[in-house]
């Protein structure tokens, strides 16, 4: 089948010649759940394995539970980083002043406080390299990158903040039985807690 015959049957959206920007991630029609926009490219999420999922869970609900009312924890939420760039974090710690409603699609990246990434298999170079990077230039102080730990399966979470002078992360840390953190507030959460999920 070609590009062509494709077209015309209406299966895939064509781009616009210089990518797409935010305001067509929430407008063009029938896009799958949790697509994202990386450098103006539509990013389609493959189905998640269950590691990914009970590790955001237990992110979310361990946020949840360690953070006050001036946060909010959020979980597969747009953050608009600029024009062409609208990543979906796992999970993401903003201002609770942020939060507009229940109709709210997306956050802008100054009121995000923390990212966090579990790793797939289908985004390791994005979660890895990828959406760091943007997250860092477009300012969000704190990056949680979560991947699976091959000798025991449970998680290891990498936790990074950012060097205001170049926009860029430094790694603080490396946790896989409990994440004890100050940043973006006093955070303290048991990972092994995962086993009984």
């Amino acid at each position: 089948m070609t590009a062509e015959s494709v077209k015309h049957q209406g299966q895939w959206p064509v781009p616009p010649p210089d990518g797409y920007t935010v305001d067509d991630l929430f407008t063009l029609p029938d896009l799958p759940p949790h697509t994202e926009l990386i450098d103006g490219s539509l990013v389609f999420v493959s189905p998640q394995r269950r590691f990914h999922y009970l590790v955001v869970n237990l992110l979310f609900n361990g946020l949840c539970s360690s953070l006050g009312p001036e946060f909010s924890v959020e979980r597969e939420m747009t953050v608009l980083l600029d024009n062409r760039n609208g990543p979906e974090p796992d999970v993401s710690v903003v201002r609770a002043d942020a939060v507009t409603g229940l109709d709210q699609t997306s956050f802008q990246a100054e009121d995000v406080l923390l990212a966090v990434e579990v790793v797939s298999p289908d985004s390791e170079s994005r979660d890895r390299t990828t959406k760091p990077q943007k997250y860092a230039a477009a300012g969000i102080p704190n990056f949680w990158r979560v991947e699976q730990n091959g000798t025991t399966g449970g998680p290891v979470i990498h936790v990074y903040e950012l060097d205001p002078l170049t926009k860029s992360y430094v790694h603080m840390g490396m946790h896989r039985d409990r994440i004890k953190v100050d940043k973006p507030a006093p955070i303290d959460i048991d990972v092994t807690a995962i086993d009984s999920l």
